[in-house]
């Protein structure tokens, strides 16, 4: 059973960084096995979006808002994805969600628990 686990939310000042990460048990890492891996984020009242994700091998790619900000990382060794979230703004406030798509595995992939960021101003 597959399982993600995210971690490193919490309160930070505008202009803050914080880095979450997400540890997958029940999947191996590795260009083979992972069709894409990623994180999204809802905020109160709002659709999840998706931020930033990685598409099999290749390098991340992120939503217009979090260009230059937000950094996607994976260590396969570690069975984990991580995002490191610079200059933090209000408006990054929501719940951030991994999700990782396995070769195999549930259409939509698998969800992480979510973890909650906010930024005061």
């Amino acid at each position: 059973q597959v399982q993600l686990v995210e971690s490193g939310g919490g309160l930070v000042q505008a202009g803050g960084s914080l880095r979450l990460s997400c540890a997958a048990s029940g999947v191996r890492f590795s260009r083979f096995t992972i069709n894409s891996m990623g994180w999204y984020r809802q905020a109160p009242g709002k659709q999840r979006e998706l931020v930033g994700s990685i598409m099999g091998g290749g390098s991340p790619d992120y939503v217009d808002s979090v260009k230059g900000r937000f950094t996607i990382s994976r260590d396969d060794a570690k069975n984990t994805v991580s995002l490191q979230m610079n200059s933090l703004k209000p408006e990054d406030t929501a719940v951030y969600y991994c999700n990782v798509n396995s070769r195999g595995g549930p259409r939509g992939g698998y969800w992480g628990q979510g973890t909650q960021v906010t930024v005061s101003s």
